[in-house]
């Protein structure tokens, strides 16, 4: 499980955790900060999390998430939020910047998996 000790992930998750809950709180910040960061951490943290339970579910370590599974996943997201969620509540709003987040999260993510976990 030495992912979800790696201090990227936690750092990630740690600013995600604050900028939600500042948001909450209503604090303001700078709306790139509401509208992009998360955006770019989620692919991420989705697909470190997702490597995780395979790798702890194999009961190894060796295991990749190829390029496929990571495209794949982020193409569901960003359609999931960024076409359905809009059309079904308010709170959701259509934004192609966030589309282009998703993917350069997910694309990093490939790039340095084998490298950092």
């Amino acid at each position: 499980m030495k992912i979800l000790k790696h201090p990227l992930f936690l750092i990630s998750i740690g600013i995600s955790s604050v900028i939600y809950s500042v948001n909450r709180c209503e604090i303001p910040l700078p709306n790139w900060i509401y509208f992009y960061v998360n955006d770019f951490l989620c692919m991420p943290i989705v697909l470190s999390l997702c490597l995780a339970i395979l790798r702890l579910y194999k009961k190894t370590e060796i295991l990749y998430v190829p390029l496929g599974v990571i495209i794949l996943l982020t193409t569901y997201f960003a359609l999931y939020f960024e076409t359905f969620l809009p059309k079904t509540n308010t709170r959701y709003t259509t934004d192609f910047i966030d589309v282009g987040l998703y993917f350069l999260g997910g694309f990093l993510f490939y790039k340095f998996q084998k490298k950092l976990f």
